[in-house]
């Protein structure tokens, strides 16, 4: 009898490991909207920050919504090994660092890190456990109309980013889920994940993160 309750607790234990939770999708879907969200919200996640050299937008906070770095300071970081991934993207680099996803995990904390999706891929190959969800928009149309009323870019950065998002779509197939964020319903999206999340935690044979 002891034996069978020992099982059971061990099956327990398994079922509650944390998640790594990867958190991609095109320019203008809406990834930070729902994060903030999330965060606002008091959901148990580490926001796990990302590292960028692009300049601060007006209303977005240091060490916040990103770590804003020098280049070269972003470069110190390449080479120390201390980012589990990193990417150019429009010019600018971006960048994940392992210290607090590897401590968050340690204490048995669910993390959730936010990246495009070549940061997804290069994560895909490291740790394939991960849970990787697409941020989808409801459409080409109103990808277009969020792109063109963030007011951030010029004509010629919109364009090239409303390509790049043709292709980014084309990597549906790398990931685990797809979420739709329509526009005035960001609660649907962040509800959507949240059930991701409890349907990765109830697993008969959960994934692992190895530390």
């Amino acid at each position: 009898m002891k034996k069978a309750n020992s099982e059971n607790q061990a099956s327990f234990n398994l079922s509650s490991r944390p998640l790594l939770i990867v958190l991609s999708g095109p320019s203008g879907t809406g990834k930070d909207a729902v994060l903030s969200r999330m965060k606002e919200s008091g959901y148990p996640l580490e926001f796990v920050v990302t590292v960028t050299t692009r300049p601060k937008r007006a209303k977005e906070r240091n060490n916040v919504d990103y770590h804003f770095v020098p280049a070269e300071k972003f470069q110190e970081t390449i080479k120390k090994n201390e980012l589990l991934e990193w990417a150019n993207v429009y010019g600018n680099l971006y960048g994940v660092p392992k210290q607090p996803i590897k401590q968050a995990l340690e204490k048995g904390q669910d993390v959730i890190v936010k990246v495009d999706t070549q940061g997804a891929a290069t994560i895909k190959k490291i740790l394939p456990q991960s849970v990787f969800i697409f941020l989808m928009p409801p459409s080409r149309k109103e990808l277009t109309l969020r792109l063109s009323q963030r007011r951030t870019e010029l004509p010629f950065d919109l364009a090239l980013r409303l390509k790049t998002a043709e292709e980014e779509l084309k990597q549906l197939p790398l990931f685990d889920y797809v979420v739709y964020n329509q526009r005035d319903n960001i609660d649907r999206a962040i509800s959507d994940i949240t059930a991701i999340i409890t349907t990765e935690k109830c697993r008969v044979t959960p994934k692992e993160i190895p530390l």
